[in-house]
C-alpha cells in the first residue's frame, strides 16, 4: 500500500494525477486524510532540485566519427551533449518561446533587416575566458563561411553583414526576417572562443558541464562547471552519456539502473515499459517526422511520376498503427504539420492509392525495382516500416528491394549521400527555419536534392512579409508544392518517447525535441 501511495503521490507531483483523485485513493486504501497529504507534501518536496550525484543517460545516435566540432553534428548523441556544455545565443522554453541566454536582450528595425543583440557581461568559457561580443560574431562567421560545411550554413546564408560594438551584436540580414531569434537557437550555434576557428573540436564553451571525457560512439562525460553563470541547471556533479544503439539493451540498461533515463523508446513496447516498477514514460508530440527521403536530381528518382508513385503507395495509417502504435500522427508529405505557426489545415490530405501508384509509375516509365536503404538508427521502428512500405508498394505492381544498412556511419555514408533512404526530422522551430534548412536549393542538408527557383523566392518573399495572413498564405503554397513534387516521403510524425528512473526529478514536456529539448541532464536530478 504504502509503495502505491508513494508512486501515486509522485504523479501528483509531477502533474499527472489530480490531488483529488490520489486521496480517493488514498481513501479506497482505508488511509487518513492527514497521512494522505502529508505524501503529497514530501513529494512536492522532492520536485525541489536535488544537488549532486552522476546523471547517466542511455542513448541511441552515436556514432565513432562524431567530433566535438558543432558544425559537424548529425545526430542525437553529439547534439545532446553539446547542450551540456556548450550554450547559443538564445533557447528555445518548452513551449517553444525564445529565451535569452548568452544574449539577454534583442530588438530588431521595423522592417526586420538588421538585429541589435546585447551580449551578457561575465559569462566565462570553461577555458577561463569570458565571453565577448567578439567570441559571438566569430562564432557567426564561421558558421556562415562556405568551408565550414556546418550544418547551420542553410539558415546563416541570410546574413549579410556581423559586427560587434562593445557589448553588442549587430546583424544585418538580405532580407528581412522576423524569425531570426528562433533560427540563433540552432544547435550547430555554440558560442565558443573565437568562435571554434582556432580549435573547433576542442569542446569549450559555456555550459554548465565541461568536457571531461569523449569516446565517440562509447561515451561523453561532462563535469559540472564550478562558474556557471545560471542556477536553474547543471544539479548533478557529473553527466554522463552511453551510447546504446540496440533498443533492447537501451531499454534492459534502464531497467537494470544503469542508466537513469534513455530516448527513442520503441512505440511498440511503451505498453510494457510503463508496467516495469520505477520507470516512468515520457512522451510529448511535437513537430518531430520519420520520412522516407528521394533525391529530387538522381535517376529514377528525378522523374515526378516515380516520386508521386512511392507517395501513393506508402499506407500512412498502417504506418502510424503498427510502428507507431498511436504515438504520433499521419504526414502529408510535407514537414510541416499542426504544430508550427501559420499551419494551413485546408492542404488535401494523400492517401494510401495502389491504383494511383500504379499508374503514375507505369507513366514514369522505370522498370525494375527501387533500392530503399534503412537502419535501426534512422528512426524507431525504421526496418519494420521499410518492409510495411515494401508490402503495401507492391500491391501497386512496385517492388522495392531493401537494404539493411550498418548504424555506425549511416548518417555519414547513408543520410544525404545515397539517393533513397529512411530517415528523421526532428523539426524546427518555425516553417522558415525547416524549409531553410532542408529545402532551400542552397542549404547543405537539402537531403532531398530539392532544387527550385520558385520554391526559394516564396522562401525569401514569405521571410520579410511581416503580414501574417499574406505569409501564411505563401507557406500554403510551398507546402503544396512539396506535397506535389517533393522528393521527400513523410508517412508520419512521432511523439518523442523518452523513459526515465523515477529517481529523476525536474522532468518537464518539452515539444521541441526528444530528451526535454536536448537539456534534460542539465536540468533534471537525482532526487535522494
Amino acid at each position: 500500500m504504502s509503495n502505491e501511495l508513494d508512486y501515486l503521490s509522485r504523479r501528483v507531483a509531477a502533474g499527472k494525477l489530480s490531488r483529488r483523485d490520489f486521496l480517493g485513493r488514498a481513501a479506497a486504501l482505508g488511509v487518513s486524510s492527514a497521512f494522505a497529504g502529508s505524501l503529497l507534501s514530501s513529494a512536492a518536496h522532492a520536485q525541489e532540485p536535488v544537488r549532486g550525484g552522476v546523471l547517466k543517460a542511455g542513448m541511441q545516435g552515436g556514432e565513432s566519427t562524431n567530433s566535438l566540432d558543432p558544425a559537424s553534428w548529425q545526430s542525437q548523441v553529439p547534439y545532446k551533449f553539446g547542450r551540456q556544455w556548450g550554450e547559443q545565443m538564445v533557447q528555445l522554453s518548452p513551449d517553444g518561446t525564445v529565451e535569452p541566454c548568452i544574449a539577454e536582450e534583442w530588438g530588431a528595425s521595423d522592417d526586420a533587416k538588421q538585429w541589435t543583440f546585447k551580449i551578457r557581461q561575465g559569462v566565462e568559457f570553461h577555458n577561463g575566458k569570458t565571453v565577448t561580443a567578439e567570441d559571438v560574431v566569430a562564432t557567426l562567421e564561421r558558421h556562415s563561411n562556405e568551408d565550414s560545411q556546418s550544418g547551420a550554413l542553410g539558415i546563416m546564408r541570410g546574413i549579410e553583414d556581423v559586427r560587434a560594438s562593445g557589448n553588442e551584436v549587430i546583424i544585418t540580414l538580405k532580407e528581412g526576417n522576423a524569425d531570426l531569434p528562433y533560427m540563433l537557437d540552432d544547435y550547430h550555434l555554440m558560442i565558443q572562443p573565437n568562435g571554434g576557428k582556432d580549435n573547433p573540436t576542442e569542446g569549450v564553451g559555456t555550459g554548465p558541464y565541461k568536457v571531461a571525457v569523449n569516446e565517440p560512439g562509447v561515451r561523453h562525460v561532462g563535469e559540472k562547471f564550478a562558474n556557471y553563470w545560471r542556477e536553474d541547471r547543471g544539479f548533478a556533479d557529473q553527466i554522463e552519456i552511453i551510447v546504446i544503439n540496440d533498443a533492447t539493451a537501451r531499454t534492459s540498461a534502464l531497467q537494470g539502473g544503469q542508466v537513469h533515463m534513455i530516448n527513442r523508446v520503441e512505440p511498440r513496447i511503451v505498453s510494457m515499459i510503463s508496467r516495469v516498477p520505477g520507470v516512468e514514460i515520457r512522451n510529448v508530440a511535437g513537430k518531430g517526422h520519420y520520412v522516407f527521403i528521394a533525391h529530387c536530381n538522381t535517376a529514377p528518382f528525378d522523374n515526378n511520376d516515380l516520386r508521386l508513385a512511392l507517395k501513393y503507395a506508402i499506407n500512412r495509417e498502417e504506418m502510424v498503427e503498427k510502428i507507431l502504435h498511436g504515438y504520433g500522427s499521419i504526414g502529408n508529405d510535407t514537414p510541416i504539420n499542426s504544430s508550427y505557426p501559420l499551419f494551413s489545415d485546408d492542404i488535401e490530405q494523400r492517401t494510401y492509392d495502389p491504383d494511383k501508384a500504379k499508374f503514375h509509375f507505369e507513366k514514369s516509365g522505370h522498370e525494375g525495382p527501387v533500392l530503399l536503404r534503412t537502419s535501426d538508427v534512422a528512426f524507431p521502428g525504421a526496418v519494420d516500416a521499410a518492409q510495411l512500405y515494401q508490402q503495401s508498394a507492391a500491391a501497386a505492381g512496385i517492388t522495392i528491394d531493401i537494404r539493411r544498412e550498418p548504424g555506425d556511419g549511416y548518417w555519414s555514408e547513408v543520410w544525404n549521400v545515397q539517393p533513397f533512404s529512411a530517415s528523421y526530422w526532428g523539426g524546427r522551430p518555425t516553417q522558415d527555419q525547416m524549409f531553410t534548412t532542408a529545402y532551400l536549393s542552397t542549404a547543405d542538408w537539402n537531403d532531398t536534392r530539392f532544387f527550385r527557383d520558385d520554391f526559394d523566392k516564396m522562401l525569401f518573399t514569405a521571410r520579410s512579409e511581416l503580414d501574417e495572413a499574406k505569409r501564411k498564405a505563401i507557406y500554403r503554397d510551398m507546402n503544396v508544392m512539396l506535397n506535389a513534387e517533393g522528393g521527400v516521403i513523410v508517412p508520419m510524425f512521432n511523439d518523442f518517447i523518452d523513459a526515465t528512473s523515477e529517481k529523476v526529478g525536474g522532468w518537464v514536456n518539452d515539444g521541441n525535441q526528444e530528451m526535454m529539448g536536448g537539456y534534460a541532464l542539465s536540468k533534471c536530478w537525482l532526487m535522494a
